[in-house]
């Protein structure tokens, strides 16, 4: 299993993101993103260059609560050239928007509600928005596991998973090791984690960031 490391703090893109990532882009992390929300678009644009000459898979995520602005965060993202978009639900209206584009999209399953997003929804309704979103042709599913509001993450992680073979991103609060070994176990293909590392969380003995990551490294190995 893999991470994405997201340079992002309680669902916003830090302010400082082009500083942060200048600071971490020798190290082996091959997937980095961001949110649709925090920063400009220009900032954006010069902080997804720069992971592009890096050779890095980039990924942008979704969290906008309007549909307009979650299509238009769309838009911004297929401009940019973004790897992967995640979040969102307006499959068939985004699906249009990326149309013949690389650009693989990864919608939220479930009830996503408010921001910082949390997760409303059973196993059951999991499974079905997975099902339908990987026959509407979508790359696999960005599932908010550990923000569930009425179920267990695992018991999420493992319907998402039973529903397709496609790839399963879990998004937000795999915060310690031991979540890492439980999301590996459930089916989980990549994470992201992002405040848990900026805040140095992941292991609070450590206080630079490359060293977080480091660590995050190995245990998503291990």
């Amino acid at each position: 299993m893999d991470f994405i490391f997201m340079l992002t703090r309680d669902d916003r893109t830090i302010a400082d993101c082009v500083e942060v990532y200048e600071s971490i882009r020798h190290l082996p992390v091959r997937h980095v993103g961001f949110k649709d929300v925090g920063v400009s678009p220009e900032t954006l644009a010069r902080l997804h260059g720069m992971m592009k000459i890096d050779g890095k898979t980039t990924y942008m995520e979704v969290v906008s609560t309007t549909p307009e602005a979650g299509l238009a965060s769309a838009r911004i993202g297929a401009e940019l050239g973004i790897d992967r978009l995640l979040g969102g639900q307006q499959v068939a209206e985004i699906m249009a928007i990326l149309k013949g584009r690389p650009t693989g999209y990864y919608p939220f399953p479930g009830i996503p509600q408010g921001h910082p997003t949390r997760l409303g929804g059973s196993p059951e309704r999991i499974g079905a928005d997975t099902r339908a979103a990987v026959a509407a042709g979508c790359a696999g599913v960005d599932l908010l596991a550990y923000r569930a509001t009425e179920a267990d993450p695992l018991d999420l992680i493992r319907a998402a998973r039973a529903a397709t073979d496609r790839t399963l991103i879990v998004a937000g609060s795999v915060d310690t090791p031991e979540r890492i070994r439980a999301v590996k176990a459930a089916g989980a293909d990549l994470f992201t984690i992002g405040t848990a590392a900026l805040s140095c969380g992941f292991d609070p003995r450590h206080g630079l960031l490359a060293n977080q990551l480091r660590r995050i490294l190995d245990a998503a190995a291990s």
